[in-house]
């Protein structure tokens, strides 16, 4: 049985006992060696990056699994994608043990389940040139283990990302991700700093392969949707920026294309 450090008991005892800022102090205390473990595990995020990058440039995709929390936070990197950097939905994907549901519920046993994994995956049409990256704070949902190990045995790369050293979810996976952020706050609470590493490396995947892709110019989102009143702004003043154009002529230009790169490119072709 590998140690699992994620289980083990806070540093800190009789919480309800504390003030609220001790409270608010020590989990911020706490919170702090999130980036420490992260950097730790920046060759392994990086292994991954660079072959997940490989495939979409072939067009494969990213699909994240996992249960209860790591799910929820697959599922929110994901569909941050499309409004960030302008991509299909169906780029990167994030899927959640019980669907949807689970979302916002818990599904009993749903985490339980071998088989179910796989049989989600297959309703994306899952192919060699896709990745798929298991999210588990244990390293032990079998929900996910299961998918990558299936994964493995038709050739799809797989990623993972947990909160133990020498797990079975790390041993399920071609390239693992292991950050250990040490016990929990609250004991075994692993939405608090483990949750936090997830998202944390979650962005740092997806960003960097956006950029690779060319879905970035210089700093900014030049392909972002423009969805409210805010994101228009910021892209005219990027047309504007870009171009030396008037404001409203610049925001004309963005409306007319849909974008940054759309506008800026349409008047330099015709210019």
């Amino acid at each position: 049985m590998f140690d699992k450090i994620s289980e083990k008991p806070s540093l800190y005892d009789n919480l309800e006992q504390k003030s609220v800022g001790e409270l608010l102090h020590d989990i911020n205390n706490e919170d702090k060696k999130v980036a420490i473990a992260v950097e730790k595990a920046i060759p392994q995020i990086e292994k991954l990056v660079t072959a997940i990058v490989e495939r979409m440039r072939r067009g494969g995709r990213i699909f994240y699994m996992g249960a209860g929390t790591s799910g929820r936070l697959g599922v929110l990197d994901a569909s941050e994608i499309p409004p960030t950097f302008g991509m299909d939905p169906g780029w990167v994907v994030g899927i959640i043990a019980g669907g949807d549901y689970a979302l916002r519920h818990p599904v009993e046993n749903a985490e339980d389940d071998t088989k179910q994994g796989w049989l989600d995956l297959q309703e994306f049409g899952i192919n060699d040139k896709d990745t798929v990256i298991g999210i588990a704070a244990s390293g032990t949902t079998p929900y996910v283990i299961g998918a990558l190990e299936e994964c493995r045995r038709h050739g799809i790369l797989t990623g993972s990302i947990c909160s133990n050293p020498d797990s079975p979810l790390s041993a399920a996976a071609d390239i693992p991700i292991e950050m250990v952020v040490g016990p929990e706050y609250v004991t075994g609470s692993s939405r608090m700093k483990s949750g936090t590493g997830q998202k944390m490396i979650c962005n740092m995947i997806t960003t960097s392969v956006m950029i690779q892709m060319g879905r970035v110019k210089g700093n900014k989102m030049v392909n972002m949707q423009l969805s409210n009143a805010k994101l228009v702004d910021r892209g005219t003043r990027m047309v504007v920026e870009e171009l030396g154009l008037p404001y409203d002529e610049a925001r004309r230009l963005l409306l007319l294309h849909g974008s940054v790169k759309k506008a800026v490119d349409a008047y330099r072709n015709n210019h």
